[in-house]
């Protein structure tokens, strides 16, 4: 009985962990989503450096209620610019060609797909904190 009660907590804490996590693998992203039956969501950001970035992390995916949302419905890819976080030379030359093929020209852009790899909508920074963002991204799933 013990054991079961551990063994559900740690996966219950895996779980909680690695809700809204944020991968760096587009083609990956894709295809979970396409498995999930989910909306990709690429953030374009500058993660270190990028005011209008760092302030739509705190107040919008650094959410219990986002991470929640996200975990259900959304394959999450950051696709970062930084100035002073090490990158490895591959994942900065698939950054560069994902903001060349989306035309991305400030940050924060979001670009969200389907699970079919359809743009489907091109957002930024809202005001409000994640409720806004939620809303419209279920308005996106219909």
């Amino acid at each position: 009985m013990k054991k079961s009660i551990i063994l559900a907590a740690v996966v219950l804490a895996t779980h909680l962990v690695n809700a809204g996590e944020w991968l760096t693998d587009l083609p990956k992203a894709q295809e979970q989503a396409r498995k999930e039956n989910k909306l990709v969501l690429m953030d374009f950001t500058g993660s270190d450096w990028c005011g209008w970035c760092i302030k739509l992390k705190k107040e919008v995916f650094d959410t219990k209620e986002f991470k929640e949302y996200a975990d259900k419905n959304l394959v999450l890819v950051e696709i970062d610019f930084p100035r002073k976080k090490a990158q490895s030379e591959e994942l900065k030359k698939a950054n560069r060609a994902l903001q060349a093929k989306y035309k991305i020209e400030g940050y924060p852009t979001i670009i969200v797909l389907n699970a079919e790899g359809k743009q489907v909508d091109e957002l930024g920074y809202m005001r409000g904190g994640p409720k806004p963002f939620i809303e419209k991204l279920e308005k996106l799933k219909k």
